[in-house]
């Protein structure tokens, strides 16, 4: 099978390349290296330096089977303070991608979507299943929500089968420890590292469902080759248990200190029982069983 990974040198997308050409596929690899590394460069896979949010050649698409499209901006903060570079790239870039895959008869597109579609959830609507109302309470939030609309859009006009991904709190190899688009776990590490207490958030009881990347990895695999035909389908891709930001930082160890609230939902729980029934997804691994493994390799 050939496959074209966009955002293939970022933290998600060099791990699902890694993995798609260890199962013997044939790789293509689009990024612009704003966020993804060169290092995360899989030297077995063909690699295209393209932005996609102003790419006008789709040559990269030819004759290929899947596109995964991990390639965006994340994290919500930054979204609410620069709106327009954010659309720009999580709007009209998967618009350039879908239409790419339009005009090169690709069979199957994969979208990486968020959790954050959801919004700030009454707990008694918890865990969320992918039929809970959707409150976009952030640009990024929106923007995910109107790729996966572009996607479903895409399979009722052009016959483009699509499947959306919906990730709560990736964690995993390959999180970058450098730059605007830091997770919470690696900001924590950074300035550990840096002898500086880890700043939280308010009270720190905000909960998140942290799910490993390769879990994540395996998802996508499984959406862009399971049979059937999608139509924008949405699935939860969680681990089906959530953390408190304050039960991270005390795994992690280290003084802490507390900063003003910022625009973000409660509680994150993902009900994963559609992918775990449809994408044979299955959770392997805990924060509690990882994190001691990170801790080791950054030295903390």
């Amino acid at each position: 099978m050939k496959c074209l990974v966009t955002g293939g040198a970022g933290f998600i997308g060099s791990n699902l390349v890694d993995k798609l050409i260890a199962t013997g596929n044939e790789v293509v690899i689009i990024d612009d290296l704003s966020t993804g590394k060169e290092s995360n460069i899989n030297p077995k896979a063909t690699f295209y330096q393209l932005d996609i949010s102003t790419m006008s050649d789709y040559s990269p698409f030819k004759d290929v089977d899947v596109v995964f499209h991990t390639a965006a901006l994340a994290r919500v903060q930054p979204s609410i303070e620069d709106p327009i570079t954010y659309d720009k790239v999580n709007v009209g870039g998967t618009l350039r991608v879908l239409k790419a895959c339009v005009d090169n008869n690709v069979k199957r597109f994969v979208f990486s979507s968020s959790s954050s579609v959801y919004g700030d959830i009454d707990e008694k609507e918890l865990p969320t299943t992918e039929m809970t109302s959707l409150n976009p309470i952030s640009p990024y939030a929106l923007h995910k929500l109107i790729g996966e609309q572009y996607c479903k859009l895409f399979s009722e006009i052009y016959g483009l089968e699509t499947v959306c991904l919906r990730y709560f709190n990736v964690y995993g190899n390959r999180m970058s420890l450098e730059g605007a688009y830091k997770l919470v776990i690696p900001i924590f590490t950074e300035q550990i590292l840096n002898g500086n207490p880890m700043t939280i958030n308010g009270d720190g009881e905000q909960r998140r469902d942290f799910t490993y990347v390769d879990d994540v990895v395996q998802a996508n695999i499984s959406a862009g080759t399971i049979g059937g035909e999608f139509k924008g389908d949405v699935f939860n891709i969680g681990n089906g248990d959530n953390r408190s930001v304050n039960q991270i930082a005390d795994m992690l160890g280290g003084d802490r200190k507390h900063l003003k609230p910022v625009i973000e939902p409660k509680v994150t729980l993902a009900d994963n029982t559609k992918a775990r029934k449809l994408l044979n997804f299955e959770p392997s691994m805990d924060i509690e069983s990882w994190i001691p493994i990170w801790k080791k390799d950054m030295g903390l």
